[in-house]
């Protein structure tokens, strides 16, 4: 009786096993089918999807204007923290309602960059190209680029940090999942962008004149993150190229209280600029990622 009761526990426990074993089965292909869908969701609409952080005005709109212009199939998503007060992007939207999307995005608050997220991912489940534009180097009563240690701040160096740096990091993490499943797919590209604007006053090696000093080392941050970030989407096989750039001074409303001392004919226009930039962007192959590069395609030291 003992022996019976023995081998129906036997049984039973074989039975369970074997019915654990098959739920675990079912779970790992469920798994296995839900990650394919969403990847396998990307945009089919036809040209490939774009995102410009920081398009509101400058370099940023110029980005989204010449996006949309280019390419008559290509989707644009321009983020900024105000849409209702972004005169030039809701101009452009009135031209183009079709193919742009402007959504709310604060870099100092990472529960927008969540909700950009979701709204990309269930509008179009994919990205081709992401463009970090936006940037900080003087505020009136804020922030001032320092001419001198002694004039240095905790708070200038957070706020620069944030925006510069962390902000734009972020903005990467929360598209990544859509970076990867993008690619190069609708596109002339074999590989996904992640373009950063930078700046040559960030680089270590060229650094010779001093100064300046949240607004370097923020941008030197955000050279060095962008770098990591490259390394390890290149570890992980992933279709997404990680560049910096250089634009050159351009006339925008974060250059004008600095032009002064500009040589001649180093001052661009906007139009001028990113169109440069965007021959950079284009062209990007895989041997280009985490490269820091200038306006006309030169490669700046770290």
């Amino acid at each position: 009786m003992i022996q019976q009761q023995q081998q129906g526990m036997k049984l039973h426990l074989l039975s369970h096993s074997g019915l654990m074993g098959t739920t675990q089965y079912l779970i790992r292909s469920v798994t296995r089918v839900s990650s394919f869908c969403t990847y396998a969701s990307k945009w089919e609409g036809g040209g490939g999807v774009s995102m410009v952080q920081g398009a509101s005005r400058g370099i940023g709109l110029e980005f989204v204007k010449q996006l949309l212009e280019k390419d008559d199939k290509g989707h644009v998503v321009a983020t900024c923290r105000n849409p209702d007060g972004a005169t030039g992007l809701l101009e452009l939207k009135n031209k183009f309602a079709e193919r742009l999307n402007i959504l709310q995005l604060d870099l100092t608050i990472e529960s927008t960059i969540e909700e950009s997220t979701k709204s990309i991912r269930e509008r179009y489940g994919s990205l081709n190209l992401l463009i970090n534009a936006s940037g900080i180097l003087s505020i009136p009563d804020v922030l001032q680029p320092e001419t001198t240690l002694s004039k240095l701040q905790k708070s200038s160096l957070l706020l620069a940090y944030e925006v510069n740096a962390v902000g734009p990091i972020l903005v990467i993490k929360h598209l990544w999942p859509l970076l990867k499943a993008g690619g190069g797919h609708g596109t002339e590209r074999d590989v996904a962008v992640v373009a950063n604007l930078s700046a040559r006053v960030g680089s270590i090696g060229d650094n010779s004149l001093g100064g300046w000093h949240s607004y370097r080392s923020s941008k030197a941050a955000l050279n060095q993150l962008t770098k990591t970030v490259s390394v390890e989407f290149a570890r992980k096989k992933d279709p997404i190229v990680c560049i910096l750039l250089h634009p050159g001074t351009v006339d925008t409303d974060l250059s004008r209280p600095f032009q002064r001392n500009v040589a001649e004919g180093k001052l661009f226009t906007k139009e001028f600029s990113v169109q440069k930039l965007l021959s950079i962007i284009n062209n990007a192959k895989s041997r280009d990622n985490g490269k820091f590069f200038a306006w006309d395609g030169q490669e700046i030291p770290w």
